[in-house]
């Protein structure tokens, strides 16, 4: 029995990966791998039949006042993506992840965040829209704008009312030192710290009606919020917080009863797990957020397709950034089918920061930041077909 073990974990091997082989349709790296930090990429489907997605690029991320937005084209019906053009870049100051989405008008956005003070809890949110988007190169942006968010007094009341809702832990916090949840309850009151410092990282979901949620997490706070948008992103307001020891990076979906759901990456206590919440008012308020089975260590993205499956995708495993899974779920979340769609056996690369869409012929389409070694890096393009998983 010993003899065919080793012979058996070879023919499993061999079948996962001519699984894994049939689901994906296309994979490319959209530029050459380079020494530059490139990270954070969102991909967007345009119109016309071209795609467009954006990263951003430097010799760092929040410390590097290099860093600018970058961005390809790949042409409706093209097999290479166009060379890299730049999107935005604020002078003098870090410009990291970008988000791209084509509201219900039609109009593109691009928003982003600026980096004040090299501090991530100093970002200020950019955006950028235009609806002359189908030249060869960039698009040509015609508005740009800060987006200022003013959340109230209510946000702080939110906090200390779901801190409430979490189970009691106060684990990494000794006697002697403040309480995790104090510090954040004070954070909380103060007017200034609530203002800045919300960061762009995903998609935002856009709803029958136009209204757009757009999720937002602060590095200060350690949590998440929502911007959102009942004028087709002209102007925008603050949602209350999502509010849980860690939740960040929301990924929002619909559920069939008509609630939104944010899957989150966790940062914070032990064991890291994706983080989940539900908003039963159109995104306005989120009850605290629970842990779910999945584990997490670094990202998280999720779609619910046309035919009302969810996909999550995301680093899923309990350390490093080694390796990326597509789940499949057609029972909202309670269950989920498993594919890798990158794993390093070595565990030192790293591969995150997932961008998800779906187009009309059902196929899904993802980016993400491909770094198999410390000075190789670019940005992967995959293709997958759902019916396959």
């Amino acid at each position: 029995m010993k003899i065919f073990l080793p012979l058996l974990f070879l023919l499993l091997s061999i079948l996962d990966a001519l699984a894994q082989d049939i689901t994906v349709k296309q994979e490319i790296l959209i530029f050459p791998q380079q020494e530059q930090h490139v990270h954070g990429s969102s991909i967007v489907s345009l119109p016309n039949g071209d795609f467009l997605v954006a990263w951003f690029q430097g010799s760092g991320e929040r410390t590097a006042d290099d860093v600018r937005i970058m961005g390809a084209r790949l042409k409706k019906g093209a097999k290479n993506w166009s060379e890299p053009f730049l999107m935005a870049d604020t002078p003098h100051i870090p410009d990291c992840n970008p988000v791209l989405f084509v509201n219900a008008q039609g109009k593109l956005f691009l928003v982003w965040i600026a980096v004040q003070a090299n501090l991530w809890e100093q970002s200020i949110l950019r955006t950028k829209t235009t609806t002359d988007y189908n030249g060869d190169g960039a698009p040509n942006w015609t508005w740009q704008d800060n987006i200022l968010l003013k959340p109230g007094d209510q946000f702080a009341s939110e906090i200390e009312k779901k801190f409430k809702d979490l189970p009691a832990n106060h684990s990494g916090w000794a006697g002697y030192a403040p309480r995790y949840d104090e510090m954040i309850k004070e954070a909380s009151k103060d007017p200034v710290k609530r203002s800045i410092g919300w960061m762009t990282r995903i998609k935002p979901l856009i709803m029958e009606n136009g209204r757009i949620v757009l999720p937002l997490y602060s590095d200060g706070y350690n949590l998440s919020i929502t911007a959102i948008s009942d004028d087709h992103g002209a102007t925008w307001r603050a949602g209350l917080p999502i509010v849980g020891r860690g939740p960040i990076q929301p990924a929002l979906g619909m559920k069939k009863n008509g609630n939104i759901f944010a899957f989150m990456r966790d940062s914070g206590d032990a064991p890291n797990r994706v983080h989940y919440s539900e908003s039963s008012d159109k995104g306005e308020t989120w009850a605290a957020t629970k842990k779910t089975d999945i584990p997490n260590t670094a990202s998280v993205e999720v779609l619910v397709l046309k035919d009302g499956k969810w996909v999550f995708l995301g680093n899923d495993i309990e350390g490093g950034r080694y390796q990326l899974s597509l789940r499949l779920s057609a029972d909202e979340g309670k269950t989920w089918k498993r594919t890798l769609i990158q794993n390093d056996s070595s565990k030192k690369g790293s591969y995150s920061y997932p961008s998800l869409i779906q187009t009309a012929d059902g196929l899904l389409h993802m980016t993400y930041s491909y770094h198999p070694e410390k000075d190789k890096k670019s940005i992967k393009y995959v293709v997958v077909d759902p019916k396959l998983l």
